[in-house]
């Protein structure tokens, strides 16, 4: 969770800033009426500096984690089945609630989209193979040159796993030559973080706008639309949760109270920190409690927490199609699900970026097309879906470390070496 210290060293969390912004600008928007429009191209301006950076950083951080990751074949596509089975599942409630409950048409009137804009959603036809072909690259350059998500992190995988057959071959010659590069990977990856969190710091000058914008022009009636929004996406990710994870749990033999005793810490650390990545430490002491072994939670928690974040896709997949329904744009089935393909491939290697889940909605609203405009007034709100997400994140790494744990031989020595909690 990103913070400021003022001169007296005292921290102020970006919750606590994003609900005084929001304050300020409840205050001041009906007072400026009209005159505060141009306020809300604060909002605008932080969401291009997040396309901008997202990009980049989301291939490194693919390249990072494949360099990175040891994994054990077996448990490791007993885990892969695993979370590839719950991220659909989060998929299908994500799309399914919005589909259901339409969100997004109490905010139609403030953020429906121009004519010409309906008019190409509504041409628009998913031609499968023309699709794949259109996303496999002619060069290096274009894909970050024009924002293409799903070509760039083809060659984030491609370059990946190339750099980790050149280090096993290597290391087997007892050569060190690829550790340059792979720390030049990882300090690239961090300087990108670190512009990413100087970035995240504007959010609460975006919110400020935005509301000022919106309330000078609406009065409070938006309010209403982001209160079904935030009800829906949490109320999405409780039902994941309760549903498919407790399936899991009862199907392996697990006591629901046992580890829901364990969950606890874990599940509060991450309602404050904000982040799935930073509870992993926590995440780790809870699986030992579990009796879960260290190399099933090094599997399951470091290396699957790369790969494995329902509730991003959730909220993806909730998300987008709520920006659709208040832009007035009608999805077809078949784009929705090409455009929850795109949800699955953008959340990977998000789990430790700040504000993760906002920022790959943001490259997944550019991939498929749909307008970002409404995207800062989401800003307004993101903050208590962030929390829900990371919590969803958390139970998710200790499920899955809870299943690959299942599938180990009785007595068979870890594979992996997770590092010990602190």
């Amino acid at each position: 969770m990103s913070s400021e210290r003022g001169s007296t060293g005292v921290s102020v969390p970006l919750y606590v800033q994003i609900v005084v912004a929001m304050g300020v600008g409840l205050v001041l928007g009906p007072l400026l009426g009209a005159s505060a429009a141009p306020l809300g191209e604060l909002g605008r301006l932080v969401v291009q500096l997040i396309k901008g950076v997202a990009t980049p950083l989301l291939f490194f951080a693919i390249v990072s984690a494949i360099l990175h990751a040891e994994i054990e074949a077996k448990g490791a596509l007993r885990m892969l089945g695993a979370a590839s089975f719950n991220a659909v599942c989060a998929l299908i409630i994500g799309l399914s609630i919005s589909n259901w409950f339409q969100p997004g048409r109490h905010l139609e009137a403030l953020a429906s989209a121009p004519r010409d804009k309906l008019a190409t959603a509504a041409n628009k036809k998913v031609d499968l193979v023309e699709t794949v072909a259109g996303y496999v690259p002619a060069d290096v350059v274009s894909p970050f040159a024009e924002n293409l998500i799903l070509s760039v992190i083809l060659l984030a995988i491609l370059l990946g796993f190339a750099l980790r057959k050149v280090k096993k071959e290597q290391l087997a010659l007892g050569k060190t030559d690829f550790r340059g590069l792979e720390a030049a990977v990882d300090v690239i990856l961090r300087a990108f973080e670190v512009v990413l969190g100087y970035i995240v710091k504007l959010i609460p000058l975006a919110v400020f706008g935005v509301v000022c914008k919106a309330t000078g022009a609406h009065g409070y009636a938006p309010f209403y639309g982001l209160g079904v929004y935030v009800a829906v996406g949490v109320g999405g990710l409780l039902l994941h949760v309760i549903v498919v994870y407790h399936t899991w749990l009862v199907v392996l033999g697990q006591s629901l109270v046992k580890f829901w005793r364990a969950a606890r810490e874990p599940v509060f650390y991450a309602m404050g920190a904000n982040s799935s990545l930073a509870t992993l430490p926590i995440t780790l002491k809870a699986l030992d409690r579990l009796g879960v072994s260290r190399g099933s939670s090094a599997l399951g928690a470091c290396v699957g927490t790369n790969f494995n974040n329902d509730g991003i896709i959730l909220y993806e997949g909730m998300a987008l199609l709520f920006v659709a329904q208040a832009s007035g744009i009608e999805l077809s089935l078949t784009q929705q699900v090409a455009a929850a393909a795109v949800c699955l491939v953008a959340s990977m290697g998000v789990a430790g970026v700040p504000e993760a889940g906002f920022i790959s909605l943001a490259v997944v609203l550019n991939t498929v097309g749909l307008p970002i405009e409404i995207l800062p007034l989401l800003l307004t709100v993101d903050w208590v879906i962030a929390r829900a997400r990371s919590v969803t994140n958390v139970l998710s790494d200790m499920l899955l470390s809870v299943i690959v744990d299942a599938g180990r031989a009785p007595g068979a020595a870890d594979a992996l070496q997770a590092p010990p909690p602190t």
